[in-house]
């Protein structure tokens, strides 16, 4: 199994900067991204609709890069977390997690025995269809997989506390927009209720050695997260950064050719 340089450079006290994937499946999407200097891409399952072919597909080109794979999947149930793994993600992030009897199950789910109850699959994808002692592949998928559990609801934030406690859980990462909804002030990210939401998240993960985790699409909400002690960071996703370029181009063409 490739070693998760993502979470080595978290647990010693580093950033790490990606992006998410929504869009663009293609092989030359993967290597573009990583050529640009994404240390991780996040896959998502929750909103395309991407098939477990496209997330294998997906991985595989990753793993031929310095790129990590991570995917999110659309809930935490076992035949989710543990296929997304077993197709080769290093990583995988639960939406919606709001208590903690769901957040054990994440780490049960992900983790081989005697950590958690995945199932044993060996010579396949995620160790590289290769042979060698299946103890030691185990315990280094262990070790290398990262668990992102988002707090996007009231109800995980009431339970944040808890959260940040269950073992196995590395990284807390606020999912705003559903966040936001959820307290009743959707979009309203500088409303006292939301900062106050992100200082709790944040406070929870430096409490129990946890990772706090964020998407941005602007550099000044960038540098807001960062500032608030937030180390694993997504540079936006995949259509809204083509989009942003995109325009600008066609903008300053306009500018150009007068129209």
């Amino acid at each position: 199994m490739q070693h998760n340089s993502v979470k080595t450079k978290l647990y010693q006290g580093g950033s790490a900067i990606g992006t998410m994937m929504f869009e663009f499946r293609s092989q030359g999407a993967v290597r573009a991204t990583a050529a640009a200097g994404c240390e991780y891409a996040l896959f998502d399952m929750e909103h395309t609709g991407w098939s477990y072919e496209s997330i294998k597909l997906l991985c595989e080109v990753s793993h031929g890069t310095s790129m990590i794979p991570m995917v999110r999947v659309p809930a935490a149930e076992y035949h989710f977390i543990a296929r997304v793994l077993d197709v080769g993600a290093m990583g995988v992030m639960v939406p919606m997690v709001e208590s903690v009897e769901q957040a054990q199950k994440f780490v049960q789910f992900a983790k081989y025995p005697p950590v958690g109850r995945r199932g044993s699959a060996f010579g396949i994808a995620h160790d590289g269809y290769t042979g060698g002692s299946v103890l030691e592949k185990m315990q280094t998928s262990n070790e290398q997989v990262l668990l992102i559990a988002q707090i996007e609801t009231a109800a995980g934030l009431n339970c944040v506390e808890e959260i940040a406690a269950v073992p196995g859980i590395d990284v807390l990462w606020i999912g705003q927009f559903d966040l936001s909804a959820s307290l009743g002030i959707p979009g309203q990210f500088t409303h006292p209720t939301f900062v106050a939401a992100v200082d709790r998240v944040i406070a929870a993960c430096n409490a129990h050695g946890k990772i706090g985790g964020f998407m941005t699409t602007t550099l000044e909400f960038g540098e807001w997260v960062v500032k608030k002690g937030f180390r694993m960071l997504a540079w936006s996703g995949d259509i809204w950064v083509y989009q942003s370029a995109m325009r600008q181009g066609l903008d300053a063409m306009r500018k150009f050719a007068g129209t």
